[in-house]
């Protein structure tokens, strides 16, 4: 998928400034992820659906290390 223009990428204001950060664009096809480090680089685009289960995979502690 080609980024469309005048998108708008942006980092959770829980961002502390680290260098392992991480942005993000809502797009009317669902969500953009990229490394906030090279804002050129490789990009992954979600669907809305699969945006629901990677977030709702986060707040229920899926990803948590135990």
């Amino acid at each position: 998928m080609n980024e469309p223009s005048g998108v708008r990428w942006f980092k959770s204001a829980r961002s502390t400034g680290a260098k392992e950060c991480v942005e993000i664009a809502f797009l009317d096809s669902g969500v953009g992820v990229r490394d906030s480090k090279n804002p050129t680089g490789p990009k992954l685009f979600f669907g809305p659906a699969e945006w629901d289960r990677f977030t709702t995979a986060l707040v229920t502690g899926r990803f948590d290390r135990r």
